[in-house]
């Protein structure tokens, strides 16, 4: 069975974000589909306790018990530094057992530290030790393969990150560093670690009101400045915007009409050509804006579903939302939900534009609707990241 054509999802919250935002939506009845409106977190906490529940899957009682030793592990903790001195190695809290352990590197500190109520560990390095291991490795500079290293407090070690099948030189890095082999754990990890600010097809992006919206596809402006190109009803003209460490604001934004937007990076913003494939994995790469013909597959990216493809079903579709009229969409049978408003629309590694709206959803399926990305270049001047 066809979905319905109204998304009664959306309309949670984030319904009323999207209209505040539109420049003067008007009030249409809601005969059409509606757009994908910027969405926060679905689940939300009024409390500590409450974020417990939700995110570590505990009970009132566990969530509150935790909270209760994790208060009294912080002024037994205190004390227990103090007792420590110059012995004092750092502080591990167990969440399950409720247990505070001090680390100390001096045996003889461990009676004083007890007699606080803390259990006592004695270790070789400590913080400070795995600090200077970890500044020593830090003067040596990069290595080819290596992602990063960090002092593992727990096990008295600097864990460096490989990546696998890099053939990183690990024996040379520490020969640089002057670091001793015993001094630290070598893991390997299948992921390079990359700045949140990277501007990526697909990923989250927040704005000022708290509205969440996907990015579409990286470009820069007339003037050479760097940004992204989303949905017009995901913020009006001047909103800011954040993206991990980098924040932005809306330079151009149209809505309704056409549902189309870019917002130029003021901090931390790097563009790449990728598009996230998110649960296929990796990454689809920009190469263009060629429009694919009807008919084409079709794939999007967005933060709340991920990645879904489907087909290219007609071009120049008039779209009655509530919050307004848009015309020249893109319809495609491809599923989307609240959030993924403005992610990328990429037809093999040509950009074909931005997710605008739709119905159904990814559990029964949908149609969605975009608009296309290169009206948007040509109109504003921008460049597509392509490289």
């Amino acid at each position: 069975m066809r979905p319905s054509p109204v998304v009664s999802a959306i309309g949670t919250g984030a319904l009323a974000f999207g209209l505040a935002l539109a420049t003067s939506p008007g009030a249409l009845a809601a005969t059409g589909a509606v757009p994908q409106s910027p969405a926060p977190d679905a689940a939300e906490a009024t409390s500590m306790a409450e974020a417990l529940q939700r995110d570590l899957g505990l009970s009132p009682s566990q969530a509150d018990e935790l909270l209760s030793a994790q208060a009294e592990a912080f002024e037994v903790d205190a004390a227990a530094t103090e007792a420590a001195g110059d012995a004092y190695g750092g502080s591990l809290f167990d969440t399950d057992a409720l247990t505070l352990t001090v680390l100390v590197t001096d045996a003889s500190a461990v009676d004083a530290v007890e007699a606080t109520g803390a259990q006592a560990e004695v270790v070789t390095h400590g913080l400070d030790g795995l600090d200077d291991i970890v500044a020593d490795l830090n003067a040596a500079g990069d290595q080819a393969g290596v992602v990063g290293w960090y002092p593992d407090v727990a096990g008295d070690t600097v864990v460096l990150e490989v990546l696998e099948g890099s053939g990183a030189d690990v024996d040379g890095l520490l020969a640089d560093a002057g670091v001793s082999s015993a001094d630290v754990t070598v893991e390997t990890t299948s992921e390079q670690p990359e700045l949140f600010a990277d501007i990526v097809g697909g990923l989250a992006y927040f704005n000022s009101g708290g509205g969440r919206c996907s990015v579409g596809f990286a470009a820069t402006n007339s003037a050479g400045q760097p940004g992204f190109v989303t949905a017009g009803h995901c913020g009006g003209t001047g909103a800011g915007v954040s993206i991990g460490n980098g924040s932005g604001t809306f330079q151009h934004s149209i809505f309704p009409g056409n549902d189309a937007a870019f917002v130029r990076g003021t901090a931390n913003f790097t563009l790449t050509n990728l598009v996230s494939r998110y649960n296929t994995g990796g990454h689809a790469t920009v190469s263009g804006a060629s429009q694919a013909p009807i008919g084409s597959q079709v794939c999007r990216s967005g933060s709340t579903t991920g990645w879904y493809c489907g087909t290219i079903q007609a071009r120049g579709q008039t779209v009655s939302y509530p919050q307004g009229t848009v015309q020249n969409l893109t319809r495609t049978n491809v599923c989307a939900e609240p959030g993924d408003s403005g992610g990328s629309f990429i037809s093999g590694s040509q950009a074909q534009g931005v997710t605008s709206g739709g119905s159904g959803n990814c559990r029964v399926g949908g149609t969605t609707f975009y608009q296309e990305v290169t009206p948007m270049l040509n109109t504003w001047g921008l460049t597509l990241r392509t490289s």
